[in-house]
């Protein structure tokens, strides 16, 4: 099978599964709820494995990490809410990063943006780690764009998770703990 066919049959396939997610996420949010409600009610165990799923999944929808941690904000204490937290998107960035390095976007973009690319990976080559932990810990920045892109780089995996896990354990640390204590004080 040829890179463009794969690209097109893994492409499509992302599109189908990130239509779906993003539907039952603005549309049918009520499923998702029950459902993981129905599960932390059941036991914890199996609440926070069904988080740990979805926390795992949500990269390749390019939802942020934020919407689904204040969903689980209602549903867990928040030590094992960072913990299952910070698990999914070092998954999700692990998953997102090989994803895009078997679709071989590289070969695509080196033939049509290849001053582009090689001004992007000269940057994060000298200045990775900095770079990922900022654009992760950046509200406003779709940090599985960060991971799609060292996929597509070939930047150093660790680089990327360590950075992904440093600016998004951040900011979904002062998610988690500050809104836990304005839901305690409430």
């Amino acid at each position: 099978m040829n890179h463009a066919h794969l690209r097109r049959l893994l492409g499509s396939a992302w599109l189908a599964g990130m239509g779906v997610a993003i539907y039952l996420a603005v549309f049918r949010r009520d499923v998702i709820v029950h459902h993981l409600a129905t599960a932390t009610a059941t036991s914890m165990v199996a609440g926070g494995a069904l988080y740990l799923t979805l926390g795992c999944l949500r990269g390749f929808t390019l939802i942020p990490a934020t919407s689904l941690v204040l969903l689980g904000t209602v549903f867990f204490p928040p030590v094992p809410l960072f913990v299952l937290t910070l698990a999914g998107i070092v998954v999700s960035s692990a998953s997102v990063y090989y994803f895009a390095e078997a679709l071989h976007l590289d070969e695509l973009l080196a033939t049509r943006h290849a001053a582009q690319m090689n001004r992007v990976r000269t940057r994060l080559d000298r200045h990775g780690l900095p770079i990922i932990i900022g654009w992760s810990f950046f509200p406003l920045a779709p940090t599985d764009l960060i991971c799609y892109l060292s996929g597509v780089l070939r930047i150093n995996i660790m680089t990327c998770l360590v950075g992904v896990a440093i600016g998004e354990g951040a900011i979904c640390a002062i998610y988690i703990f500050l809104g836990d204590l304005v839901l305690r004080r409430l």
